[in-house]
């Protein structure tokens, strides 16, 4: 569990320094942005599926992770070089629709 919330913890950072730096301060060979958006947010969403105790956790873990990603699309608005991007955040809400879906299918929480 510790492990779980150590990686959280970090990814979570590693995407918040990620979508709040200048795009100059990012390397110029990057994969797709909206692929690194679906990707990062799908790994935060498997993160939380570890660490949610029942399905309502898990919901609130989901929603809030998806708030956070509006959050972020917003606040990039101060930063230079950045804006708000509804792509983006369409490419947050399917990684964690992905992984929530998988989670249903597979039963992974009753």
């Amino acid at each position: 569990m510790v492990l779980e919330q150590l990686l959280f913890i970090g990814a979570g950072l590693a995407m918040l320094a990620g979508c709040l730096v200048p795009n100059s301060w990012l390397p110029r060979r990057l994969p797709n942005d909206k692929l690194m958006h679906f990707a990062g947010f799908a790994f935060l969403s498997l993160l939380a599926l570890r660490l949610a105790h029942d399905g309502h956790q898990l919901v609130y873990w989901m929603l809030g992770l998806l708030a956070t990603g509006l959050l972020v699309e917003c606040l990039q608005i101060l930063v230079p070089e950045r804006s708000f991007c509804w792509r983006d955040m369409a490419a947050n809400a399917a990684g964690i629709a992905f992984v929530a879906v998988g989670a249903q299918i597979y039963g992974v929480l009753a």
